[in-house]
């Protein structure tokens, strides 16, 4: 009977097992949800890079993995990007490859305690590594940071308000790393247990010392969402449903209106009568409305998606252009080059135009909101700059039309808990159609999600915060700390390389002789 070890022999196999453990931390993302699973998700990949019969051979687990996972949290555009979807998860999944040689490197053989509890450093550090490059909006942003799988775990968003979701996946890691140390290596427990003991320290102290948000005053929200409309006409129908739907919130005392991303097709200049619908609308429910525009401008070239402010004398002015575009959605990267991605896949014909700036909103009574749209909830930045800029309540306008069968809706409406908690404000997140959902200046959920199913106009009361979280005021952190942890060790590194090449090359004494040619013997 063949041992594990010779049917691993195999670069195939082992590839194969490489992908698949690479791909387990996705079931504690929605819509598995099995959170706690995130924090020994990643043990079967560290075991198996641990064992790489080489360095290179580490490298292939590391870049096997990161495929494995990847494809496992892009798998619903399967239907739409076809074979591109394998062609993206082999190029993101190359960025986990040093990953795979660092676990080699720190755990393979036998390790010291020293070498283990320097793994529970650099091994997370390096992780943060990946995910500060990948999050470049270029490579397809932040979607699926492992620690954004911690989304409804009261204690990890207390963490997020400190260090933001790159906290969350630091410790994740760190977790992780310590059970792969315990399965494997007995010499080294007790750096283990110690990580794992402080992490839990860190996490406790975090919950009875990190300031909570001040609730003050509330404000009724209302999110429309209008469901799937298809067909011939769908941008007037959809618009025609919308105005239904918020026509029913007349005389319910809302203060603010939201429809979702891409809820009118028609560029509101060229199209003067859905803006005085839209402000009879506001006459109407006594509440600014927020619609989402995407449509080509009448006043500069291109298509752009824009967050545009309507009251009761039609658009205030206020307007955001989206920044942050969906690749291959919204605009194809390096289109010379990959545009042959359009002929096997819905890919954007044509580039969406980007925004410059992003921009908080008075919408009246002293109410200020921090407006994003889709993709771009995605990105702890963003809502932490709206919140240093006076944002009360963030919003994010999207639709998920495409994706209703999928996981990706509730791994969207998932995100916002996490910026909810990281700014210490409220968040709405208002899809034209997926999952619509709400969260307190905690990350916790107010009132229903609205299901893909769902055609209606929802009521909120939202709680507004002041203050300041430690994300906000402190930035991204963690990420710093992780780089000069990497600089560290690598320099560390490197000295200690030197200095082994160094005894390498030292000439060799001869011993000495006595008279009769014979070596001394020590103490003669």
């Amino acid at each position: 009977m063949k041992t594990l070890g010779h049917w691993l022999a195999s670069p195939w196999r082992r590839s194969a097992v490489a992908a698949v453990a690479g791909a387990l931390p996705v079931l504690a993302f929605p819509a598995p949800s099995l959170w706690w699973w995130a924090w020994v998700a990643l043990v079967p990949w560290l075991l198996l890079a641990r064992t790489a019969p080489s360095g290179r051979r580490a490298v292939y687990d590391g870049w096997w993995g990161g495929f494995g996972f990847m494809l496992a949290m892009h798998h619903w555009l399967l239907p739409n990007l076809h074979v591109f979807t394998f062609v993206i998860a082999a190029l993101l999944g190359a960025l986990w490859a040093p990953w795979g040689w660092l676990v080699r490197r720190l755990l393979g053989g036998a390790p010291s305690g020293g070498r283990a509890a320097a793994a529970l450093l650099v091994l997370p550090s390096g992780w943060l590594a990946v995910e500060l490059v990948r999050s470049w909006q270029g490579l397809g942003g932040p979607w699926g940071m492992l620690g954004a799988s911690q989304w409804q775990v009261a204690p990890a968003l207390r963490l997020a308000s400190v260090g933001g979701v790159w906290l969350l996946s630091f410790l994740v890691v760190a977790v992780n790393v310590a059970v792969a140390v315990l399965v494997a290596v007995r010499r080294a427990r007790v750096p283990a247990v110690a990580g794992l003991v402080a992490t839990a320290a860190a996490g406790s102290a975090v919950w009875v010392w990190s300031p909570r948000p001040d609730a003050g005053e509330r404000a009724a929200v209302a999110v429309v969402q209008p469901g799937v409309v298809a067909g011939r006409d769908s941008a007037d129908r959809r618009f025609d449903r919308e105005e239904q739907l918020t026509r029913r919130l007349a005389g319910r005392d809302v203060d603010l209106v939201v429809w979702g991303e891409s809820s009118v097709g028609f560029d509101l200049d060229d199209r003067p009568d859905l803006a005085r619908r839209l402000a009879a609308l506001s006459r109407e429910t006594g509440a600014r409305i927020l619609v989402n525009v995407d449509a080509r401008r009448s006043d500069r070239p291109g298509i752009y998606k824009s967050s545009v402010l309507v009251g009761p004398d039609g658009p205030t002015g206020d307007r955001y252009d989206k920044m942050r575009l969906v690749p291959f959605g919204e605009y194809v990267p390096a289109r010379s080059l990959l545009g042959w991605a359009t002929s096997v896949g819905e890919a954007a014909g044509e580039d969406r135009r980007r925004g410059s700036r992003q921009v908080v909103m008075d919408v009246g009574d002293g109410l200020r909101i921090g407006p994003m749209v889709c993709f771009e909830s995605a990105f702890p930045d963003m809502s932490r700059r709206l919140a240093a800029d006076g944002a009360e309540v963030l919003l994010a306008q999207s639709s998920t039309s495409t994706f209703q069968h999928s996981w990706a809706p509730e791994q969207h409406a998932s995100l916002a808990a996490l910026r909810a908690a990281e700014t210490g404000r409220p968040m709405v997140h208002a899809t034209l159609t997926g999952v619509s959902a709400v969260y307190d200046a905690e990350g916790a959920r107010i009132g229903p999600w609205l299901g893909t199913d769902a055609i209606t106009a929802q009521v909120y009361e939202v709680p507004l915060t002041h203050g300041s979280t430690p994300y906000v005021r402190l930035g991204d952190w963690p990420v710093h700390a992780a780089l000069v942890i990497l600089v560290v060790w690598g320099a560390a590194e490197g000295v200690r390389t030197v200095r082994l090449r160094r005894t390498a090359r030292a000439p060799r004494v001869p011993p000495a002789r006595t008279a009769h040619g014979s070596p001394a013997r020590p103490g003669r």
